[in-house]
């Protein structure tokens, strides 16, 4: 298999093989370091908590799943968000990262858990044809919007937060 998923198989097996060694990764921060700041953001030149990369994978989660609800309902949608353009992600992360300050890390991963579960339901709920036949967004299909904010960024965020569990805990 590419890097890049082709099919629903694929899809599912990109997702299904990175997001348990992630959470793995995640369980091994004690709540105690959840909050230090010091993993590198996706703004350069920033950092982050470890608490700030599970806010970020579930925003994106959250987003696939609201942009497939709106489009599915014949709805606009406003990518990647209202109030934001695509040139302004950093600005999305920092929302993110917001939305879920308060947030015990703990809630967190179960919460993260269930964004990527409903993730994975949808895909089962889809054919082939609809992931990735058809164009969804612009020219890219519904099967790479969900790799582009799913299994891509865990990659990016397991050797973030594995490069923080050797040098803070």
């Amino acid at each position: 298999m590419s890097s890049v998923p082709k099919n629903k198989d694929e899809l599912e097996l990109a997702i299904n093989s990175i997001f348990p060694k992630l959470m793995v990764d995640y369980r091994s921060i004690p709540e105690s370091k959840a909050r230090k700041v010091g993993v590198e953001g996706n703004v350069k030149g920033t950092f982050i908590s470890v608490s700030d990369t599970v806010a970020y994978l579930i925003g994106w989660g959250k987003l696939v799943l609201k942009w497939h609800r709106l489009k599915s309902q014949n709805q606009h949608v406003d990518f990647p968000e209202t109030g934001y353009k695509w040139n302004q992600l950093g600005l999305l992360a920092e929302s993110f990262h917001e939305e879920y300050r308060d947030w015990k890390y703990s809630d967190l991963l179960v919460e993260l858990e269930f964004t990527i579960n409903e993730i994975l339901l949808l895909i089962s709920s889809l054919s082939d044809h609809e992931l990735y036949g058809v164009a969804w967004y612009e020219l890219w299909t519904l099967g790479r919007m969900i790799q582009f904010n799913t299994s891509s960024p865990m990659k990016n965020m397991r050797t973030k937060v594995r490069r923080f569990n050797r040098e803070f805990t």
